[in-house]
């Protein structure tokens, strides 16, 4: 029996991700179109028109400890993103503190951002810790994103400031 290096098995099982995210199998998920839309640059996971978090309130996730959708009627813009809310008392608080709200590491997966990719972050994959908003780009990175969250969450800290400016497709690519 081989065993394999919990570092190197995470590295694959983030390589596996992208490569069901690149087919498009997650319904609906994909690589992120960051810097396609205007006003969202490459440094956000923005969907259509610059939207995060695909449309879901970024201050419910702090207020109701779960993903609520947002209106497209209630929006507000934060450093190039787009952000819809569920009510107009949560787009005031997001008005008066955006960066405690705006997801980590421009709403991509943190714990993609760990081995240097912007994979997708999906808004029902998610987890704030010590007041920060983390996605991940699915359920089984998301497991093992929650082994060592702590650890993780250094790592991405590390690696972000490295990437952020970086295309998604450029990074993923390798």
């Amino acid at each position: 029996m081989t065993t394999t290096h919990p570092r190197r098995r995470a590295f694959f099982q983030l390589a596996a991700a992208a490569a069901i995210v690149t087919a498009g199998a997650l319904g609906g998920a994909s690589l992120s179109h960051a810097g396609e839309h205007a006003g969202a640059g490459v440094e956000l996971n923005a969907g259509h028109g610059g939207l995060m978090l695909r449309g879901y309130d970024p201050v419910a996730y702090f207020t109701d400890a779960k993903p609520v959708k947002g209106s497209e009627h209630i929006t507000a813009e934060y450093e190039g993103g787009h952000y819809y809310f569920a009510s107009k008392e949560h787009k005031e608080a997001f008005l008066k503190d955006p960066a405690k709200y705006a997801p980590a590491f421009g709403g991509f997966c943190a714990m993609g951002t760990v081995f240097d990719k912007k994979l997708d972050g999906d808004p029902m994959q998610w987890k704030v810790v010590d007041g920060r908003l983390y996605l991940n780009v699915n359920a089984d990175v998301a497991k093992r994103w929650n082994q060592d969250v702590p650890g993780n969450i250094v790592k991405a800290n590390v690696e972000w400031p490295k990437i952020k400016d970086v295309p998604a497709e450029e990074l993923n690519a390798k």
